[in-house]
């Protein structure tokens, strides 16, 4: 298959084109969720000028039989098959429209594995909250809770929340409900990081500052600083809450003038929030273009470890999310240079 081939016809990724695999690959399952991380992604490729790759997986149930001669049962592949193409197909006329080279494949296997596979090759996966069930079993649901936590490259959930902001319609009677109790917010056009002194954190903030680059928007650093509790080890006792405050802005500062070092062009500003971390960063994603977080942090005073702060994100977003993995990055090695380090004892 012709990666440059605007309406190639839907096929399983040989070895070759496996290792070629580069830019940005999207999930798709026929679903609302999955439509609207397809448009997301469609216009992410076009943004960063970079391809889109389309992929729906499937694999094959097997059911015990219920005779006295006991067994399994399967269901025929070709069946399945033939609708996740179809599914495929439709992805393609879709984007059809987009300045993008765009290519597609059936994948026959577990979603979660196949998408992880992927993500050692691509830039970026996309994806959204939650999908169909049946056919593409695992491939929006469960798999937008595994991949952030194990993709070894930048992913982005999509909430079917962000369908108007996307152009798209859904019958989805929850989102009709959530859409019609909070009212269509304008949609700021910023990037918001989430910060909790770790290393993690700041190699977020780098990709969080690039993304922002590429949108043309500033960079909204945020830290969250939660009521007090046992987890807080370094802070010293008795604690002085505005003391905490006062000290953690001179960090924040510090790690502005860091980024705006190697972003000299970017809008760079913090924000210092006394509250949860999941609450803020939720209510951020209401309103901005993106949210972006690293996939563990300290377990500290923000906690930003996925399953806890960024699973609560994930989980509730009104946005699009990026997760970001750990990752070597030389830029990290001058941070110190410009101040002290959130969250340092």
């Amino acid at each position: 298959m012709d990666r440059h081939d605007r309406h190639p016809e839907p096929e399983g990724m040989d070895e070759n084109q496996a290792v070629a695999l580069e830019g940005i690959v999207v999930g798709v399952d026929g679903s609302d969720h999955g439509q609207c991380a397809l448009v997301w992604a469609a216009r992410e490729a076009e943004r960063r000028r970079r391809p889109l790759h389309i992929v729906t997986a499937y694999s094959v149930p097997i059911f015990a039989a219920s005779g006295l001669d006991g067994g399994y049962a399967t269901v025929d592949d070709s069946v399945i098959r033939e609708g996740a193409e179809a599914i495929v197909r439709q992805a393609l006329d879709k984007v059809s429209g987009y300045d993008v080279d765009v290519d597609a494949s059936v994948e026959n296997g577990d979603a979660s594995g196949v998408l992880l596979e992927m993500s050692e090759m691509a830039e970026l996966l996309v994806f959204g909250t939650r999908g169909r069930g049946g056919f593409v079993g695992r491939l929006l649901g469960s798999v937008s809770s595994a991949l952030p936590a194990h993709a070894k490259c930048p992913t982005v959930t999509i909430p079917l929340i962000c369908a108007d902001r996307l152009g798209e319609t859904t019958e989805d009677k929850h989102v009709k409900a959530e859409q019609a109790k909070s009212g269509r917010r304008p949609i700021e056009n910023v990037v918001v990081v989430g910060v909790d002194g770790s290393e993690q954190a700041r190699v977020a903030v780098l990709e969080a500052a690039e993304q922002a680059l590429r949108m043309g928007a500033p960079l909204r650093i945020v830290c969250a600083v939660p009521q007090y509790s046992g987890s807080l080890a370094w802070v010293p006792a008795p604690l002085d809450r505005e003391a905490l405050f006062r000290d953690i802005q001179v960090q924040l500062n510090a790690g502005v003038a860091w980024v705006k070092s190697h972003f000299p062009g970017l809008r760079v500003e913090s924000q210092l929030v006394d509250g949860s971390p999941v609450d803020v960063l939720v209510e951020a994603s209401r309103g901005a273009e993106l949210v972006v977080l690293g996939t563990r942090g300290r377990g500290g005073f923000t906690g930003m470890l996925l399953g806890s702060t960024s699973d609560g994100v994930l989980h509730h977003a009104k946005g699009p999310v990026m997760v970001v993995p750990d990752r070597e990055d030389p830029r990290l090695a001058d941070r110190a240079n410009f101040g002290p380090l959130l969250g340092a004892a």
